[in-house]
């Protein structure tokens, strides 16, 4: 029997766990906080679920255009908020370790590290440590938030991501440090829930690596919510004063406010885990390097998620880790395939994402056709008093086969599906067009733009 040891139960871990012992290996798995991870218990699931609430309150806020009388001001209870949030977390993280038991993998709550390539110490948080040979090794470790010496977290007034769910009271201002994914998902979320915003981008615009239209979308609509978007303004130091909080930027100018959430990027957790030693090759940045079944340069020893630094989404750490133990077990493998990988920005509207991005087609010089058409145009849209978004799709010229889309708009998350599909499956825009869709739907305006490609 194959023996598998994997350190860290986030889903690259778990996941892999999952399909290991399906294939009849004998797994470990060794998690130093609590099964699923950062993505269950400090990042994903918990981020998302408080951008519920608050997507809920946007909606609420455009009732009277639907004909709606809101008698009063609607506002969330941000202590009942984030109790649910972490409830929901502690929640997922029992159904994860309720399968991983049912499936017969042993589940470790301690740190572990590698002694060489096949061997592993682990050392349980309530026993003694144990030394054990296996055949191969998944290292699905994480990542953690990048903090400054200027500006560190104090975990009440100054916070990274992972510590603003003990907030029992919705700040007055907050000032958040950022504008890549998280900043602009925290920004757009607290905007939401009533308070105000100040958004510092070191950048030109929010959301630099993303799609050009839809950042420049998102950050008008930022500005119309009345958020406060401070562009090519990098932050220098971040002080707290008394129940105040002091940003200074770069050129001198200061920005006040209750509170600072800093989204200054990720840290793989690669530290102190016998890596080097072991003969995995890392990054100036610490990432682990890993080829597309996931292995590193260590005979045996695999690597999933964050703390690779390939995509940091839980989909394509959850895939990483299938794809590792599929290769190491002998089961069928499918590449990662980083050009078929789809996405999404939970702010309000939702920003979503597959195939090709723009920047890649024109740094590839491909030859595409392109249709941009915006939700306003679209009848269910306007039924539901959506102004704000598109949808956006890109066909290589002449063969027509549909290479990159974007969404923005309510639930772009799901929206994006079809698009998917289509670049999954080297689907033409005909193809996409021919597929019946519901009228009136969003999902409509999906094959609307593939229509507008018939031809190109």
């Amino acid at each position: 029997m194959t023996r598998v040891a994997i350190i860290g139960g986030g889903p690259g871990g778990y996941e892999a766990a999952l399909v290991a012992a399906r294939l009849g290996a004998e797994v470990t798995v060794v998690e130093r906080d609590g099964l699923g991870g950062s993505t269950v218990l400090t990042d994903c699931v918990p981020s998302k679920t408080l951008i519920a609430t608050s997507d809920l309150l946007t909606e609420v806020e455009s009732s009277a255009e639907l004909g709606v009388d809101i008698p009063r001001e609607i506002r969330a209870d941000l202590a009942i908020v984030d109790d649910r949030v972490l409830s929901l977390a502690a929640a997922q993280s029992a159904d994860i370790s309720a399968r991983l038991d049912a499936s017969g993998i042993e589940v470790v709550a301690g740190l572990a590290s590698l002694v060489d390539a096949s061997t592993v110490r682990i050392t349980p948080h309530d026993g003694a440590e144990d030394v054990r040979e296996v055949d191969a090794v998944l290292v699905s470790t994480g990542a953690h938030p990048r903090v400054s010496p200027d500006a560190q977290p104090d975990g009440e007034r100054i916070l990274t991501w992972e510590q603003v769910y003990a907030l029992r009271d919705l700040p007055e201002h907050m000032i958040v440090v950022g504008s890549g994914v998280t900043g602009a998902e925290f920004a757009s979320a607290y905007n939401g829930l009533g308070a105000r915003v100040t958004l510092v981008s070191s950048r030109d615009r929010v959301l630099p690596g993303e799609d050009p239209d839809a950042a420049n979308l998102i950050e008008d609509v930022f500005t119309e919510r009345g958020m406060t978007v401070l562009g090519t303004s990098r932050m220098a130091s971040v002080q707290r004063d008394g129940d105040r909080v002091v940003v200074t930027l770069t050129d001198g100018r200061t920005v006040e406010g209750s509170h600072c959430l800093l989204a200054l990027g990720s840290i793989p957790n690669t530290a102190d885990l016998g890596l080097v030693e072991a003969g995995v090759t890392l990054d100036d940045g610490g990432f682990v390097q890993v080829d597309k079944v996931s292995r590193t340069s260590a005979r045996g020893v695999y690597a999933a998620g964050d703390c690779t630094g390939v995509f940091m989404l839980a989909s394509v750490a959850a895939q990483q880790g299938r794809i590792a133990m599929a290769h190491l077990l002998g089961d069928a493998v499918h590449p990662l395939d980083l050009e078929k990988i789809s996405s999404n920005i939970f702010t309000s509207p939702e920003i979503a994402t597959a195939g090709l991005s723009q920047k890649q087609i024109e740094e590839r010089g491909l030859h595409v056709d392109v249709a941009m058409l915006p939700l306003a145009a679209n009848a269910r849209a306007k039924m539901q008093g959506v102004h704000h978004g598109f949808v956006k799709l890109y066909a290589r010229r002449g063969a027509g086969s549909v290479i990159g889309g974007v969404v923005v708009g309510p639930r772009a998350s799901e929206l994006i599906h079809p698009i998917a599909l289509a670049v999954s499956a080297s689907l033409t825009v005909d193809q996409v067009a021919d597929a019946f869709t519901v009228y009136p739907s969003l999902s409509g305006s999906v094959a609307e733009a593939a229509r507008h490609l018939h031809g190109a």
